[in-house]
């Protein structure tokens, strides 16, 4: 059996998109844009009931967030969000209800190991970097604030 395996990087490349499946690009989109819009619709609509009740602006945010979490770790729990985001795409990743996603996923699937070491240790694999450079950069950036505030 004689087969070459030294190809060019052209010559991988030119293989490679013959034989890749072309992405409905317009589909994705769509899709990304009305299903995004349907979540972010969903939390301006229990803001706005929130406001109704005579809360305050500061109140009902924290209540719409919160329950947009839990909507989010709901539907990871009973295996909708993941079919959700094999359509949505970024529409279903961006939102928080996403960030409530990609923690709740990585718990879920380890949960057989136990709540320390399975539960507790794997919970932050995904949305673990994310909070490391938010918290990060926003100590930065408060930092960097302060010096120009107080001190130039």
């Amino acid at each position: 059996m004689n087969t070459n395996l030294n190809i060019s990087n052209s010559e991988y490349n030119d293989l490679i998109s013959k034989k890749a499946e072309k992405s409905p690009i317009l589909k994705n989109i769509f899709f990304a844009f009305v299903i995004g819009g349907l979540i972010c619709m969903l939390g301006q609509f229990i803001f706005n009931q929130m406001l109704n009740l005579n809360m305050d602006k500061e109140k009902a945010g924290t209540i719409t967030s919160i329950s947009l979490i839990f909507i989010g770790a709901f539907l990871t729990a009973i295996n909708v969000y993941s079919r959700l985001g094999k359509i949505a795409g970024a529409g279903s990743t961006i939102p928080i209800t996403g960030f409530s996603n990609s923690v709740v996923s990585p718990a879920i699937e380890f949960k057989s190991e136990g709540y320390v070491l399975g539960i507790g240790a794997n919970m932050f694999k995904i949305a673990g970097p994310v909070l490391v450079y938010g918290i990060t950069t926003s100590v930065i950036l408060g930092f960097i604030y302060y010096i120009f505030n107080y001190i130039i």
